[in-house]
């Protein structure tokens, strides 16, 4: 199976572009069969633009070149183009899988652009959650940061889930039990089931705000007849190197001071590498 990481930004050293991913691809590269043969040929890469100003791994992906798109949205500009927008739809046509993670307020609102699954991405200004009583800021410590904005923890801690019932197999660990653990995050996105998706989406997964005790959607699975499924994540931080391990550090207009769950938790990763290998063999139809 190939996959692409994708980020929408170019390779802005002092941002969230893919060298900040790197624990995430490496997992995924040292998933094996059970006769030791790897699972996934995992190409990482920023945004590549041609003269045109589209991106041509996005283009390739609409050729046929990977058979998942992990497109984790990190830009406040509406980065992809309609002629990206085009490609990835013609890459879900032909069964390609997705994976759309973004961040808070607006951070990666140009998924929004993807059709019924992009709407599944809420923001502030485009697609805003239909449910208004969530139109509000959750973290407070942030100003400068506003809604969605839910506070799950500090980068670098964990924060408890619940899985939806029935379980679905994104969210099951390798002991049969339910995903109950993922990295923290002060301001996390929104995610939710469209009206366009009604029948073909649903939730997996909700989180709790630590400030206020909010319940928010952290994730939502989309079986979508005509297209490669896919999966619509609260926060590319569940992925991050920052939120896997601090030490590898962030982005310097990140302020807030990290927690250190991750390193102190015997068995921190375990449900996170559990869901990032679900998310990978659910979008290749293996489970």
């Amino acid at each position: 199976t190939r996959i692409l990481l994708k980020t929408t930004i170019g390779p802005v050293a002092d941002d969230w572009n893919i060298r900040r991913f790197s624990l995430l691809a490496e997992h995924l590269r040292g998933r094996t069969d059970p006769a030791g043969a790897s699972l996934y040929h995992v190409v990482a890469r920023d945004r590549i633009e041609h003269s045109q100003g589209h991106d041509t791994d996005l283009e390739e992906a609409a050729r046929g070149a990977y058979d998942q798109l992990w497109l984790i949205a990190v830009d406040a500009t509406g980065a992809l183009t309609q002629v990206d927008v085009g490609n990835i739809s013609r890459f879900r046509q032909g069964e390609g899988g997705i994976l759309l993670t973004r961040d808070h307020q607006d951070l990666g609102a140009c998924l929004t652009k993807l059709g019924a699954v992009g709407a599944t991405q809420f923001f502030q200004t485009v697609n805003p959650d239909p449910d208004a009583s969530r139109r509000c800021r959750d973290d407070t410590e942030t100003p400068s940061i506003n809604w969605p904005n839910f506070h799950s923890g500090s980068n670098g801690d964990l924060q408890t889930i619940d899985a939806v019932e029935p379980l679905h197999p994104l969210m099951r660990a390798i002991s049969g039990q339910a995903i109950c653990r993922l990295p923290a995050h002060p301001h996390e996105g929104a995610v939710g089931v469209p009206g366009a998706l009604q029948e073909s989406a649903r939730l997996v997964a909700r989180g709790r705000s630590a400030t206020t005790g909010a319940i928010f959607n952290i994730c939502v699975a989309v079986d979508e007849r005509g297209f490669g499924r896919a999966v619509s994540d609260s926060s590319f931080h569940h992925f991050c190197d920052y939120n896997w391990d601090p030490r590898k550090g962030c982005p310097s207009f990140v302020d807030e001071p990290p927690g250190d769950e991750v390193l102190s938790t015997p068995n921190a990763l375990d449900d996170v590498h559990s869901y990032v290998g679900n998310i990978a063999a659910w979008l290749a139809g293996n489970i």
